[in-house]
């Protein structure tokens, strides 16, 4: 296991692996006896790459240089690979591209405003993914400049776009749901338990490919979210352009303890191996995850299969939280189950299942209304009130 915030690995032959991102987006690795030494080796390494590429003020360098400079700096060490992988793919394909352009070399405010506004009215991408790229840009500026006096407000430069509230996600019927769980249970690949065990759980896809049968505690009745998988890009010169990377859940709140209707607990636990080894994965019974994509794929064949409309993988999870509201389930206990940072990610995400269950609860008014407000048999007479008030 690397050590915390640190690319240094201790490898099976006993020595310790570090590995430090060049310039050019790629690693280079160091190797060494013990593990002070060879996070020293990084150190000098790190300190070389600043010879080689120094960092300068937004003036004197190109807004380009700067910001690879960044990504290949301290947060290659203090991000996780999957998040620095979004922090990659946004900054190299966003913001990098933009500062090549003629005239857009120097950092400005002037350059900054332009390139906000062209993120914005990119209709091409989400406005949830231009809130990401920006969100990241923001990071990154503030980083850059921390060492620059008089540098202009970021905060100031980047407004990020709102994400409209309210907005309807896709969701199963119940009757969908109904025909997807028939076929899961009828299906001899038993790999698709995975989809049943998401309907009633609410988890990832991502976290549901990283479960290992030791995460399920059949006496307790839960099972514990603790690790994600995602693949991400190879920066090792040989090899597959990506690979499986198996890290922490998207934040802490993900790591959580999720209990499980009794049926979908015994149909787990009579679908389990005996005698699984420490570490074995739950979907492909071996030492190593089972790639997200995959999955997807045999997903997509049980959705053709059951004739369902396609939708995302992620819609089940989508469905889960819309039916647990129908239930009845409590905001604050829905957002904990999924993980949610806040209350309010979930309060954003299912306003339209909460605008259902509001109309649910306003209805309660009109019966009691019909129930107890009803005229009495010996009404009085309207003119009869009408005098009575007057007078």
């Amino acid at each position: 296991m690397p050590r915390k915030g640190e690319n240094i690995y201790k490898r099976k032959d006993g020595r310790w692996e570090g590995r430090v991102l060049k310039p050019d987006g790629t690693y280079r690795y160091l190797y060494a006896k013990t593990y002070r030494e060879v996070r020293c080796k990084m150190k000098d390494t790190r300190e070389l790459n600043k010879l080689v590429h120094p960092k300068r003020t937004g003036g004197e360098e190109s807004a380009a240089d700067l910001f690879e400079a960044w990504l290949s700096g301290e947060i290659t060490t203090r991000l996780k690979p999957s998040t620095y992988e979004n922090y990659y793919h946004c900054i190299s394909r966003y913001v990098i591209p933009y500062f090549r352009l003629p005239g857009n070399a120097r950092l400005s405010q002037e350059s900054i405003k332009q390139l906000v506004e062209k993120i914005n009215q990119n209709t091409v991408i989400s406005v949830s993914y231009r809130r990401k790229i920006l969100s990241i840009l923001k990071t990154a500026l503030r980083e850059i400049y921390r060492n620059t006096p008089n540098h202009p407000s970021v905060t100031e430069l980047i407004t990020l776009p709102k994400v409209r509230s309210g907005k309807e996600v896709p969701v199963f019927s119940m009757k969908e749901q109904r025909v997807l769980e028939y076929a899961v249970q009828q299906s001899e690949d038993k790999r698709l338990l995975g989809i049943l065990l998401c309907f009633y759980s609410g988890i990832r896809l991502g976290e549901l490919c990283a479960l290992q049968w030791e995460d399920f505690d059949f006496d307790a009745g839960a099972v514990s979210i603790t690790r994600t998988v995602s693949r991400i890009r190879n920066r090792e010169p040989n090899g597959e352009k990506t690979v499986l990377s198996v890290g922490t859940p998207k934040s802490e709140t993900s790591l959580r303890k999720i209990p499980l209707p009794d049926f979908l607990l015994r149909l787990i636990e009579k679908n389990s191996p005996p005698a699984p080894e420490e570490g074995c994965y739950m979907l492909s019974g071996k030492a190593a995850p089972f790639d997200p994509r995959i999955y997807q794929r045999l997903y997509k064949k049980v959705l053709a299969a059951a004739g369902v409309k396609d939708r995302k993988f992620h819609t089940i999870r989508h469905t889960f939280a819309t039916r647990a509201l129908e239930l009845g389930v409590d905001i604050k206990t829905l957002s904990e189950i999924l993980g949610h940072s806040s209350v309010n990610i979930t309060l954003n995400v299912y306003a339209h299942s909460l605008m259902e269950q509001k109309k649910v609860a306003i209805e309660k008014f009109n019966e009691m209304h019909v129930m107890y407000m009803k005229p009495a048999s010996f009404a009085v007479d309207s003119a009869v009130i009408a005098s009575r008030v007057s007078g």
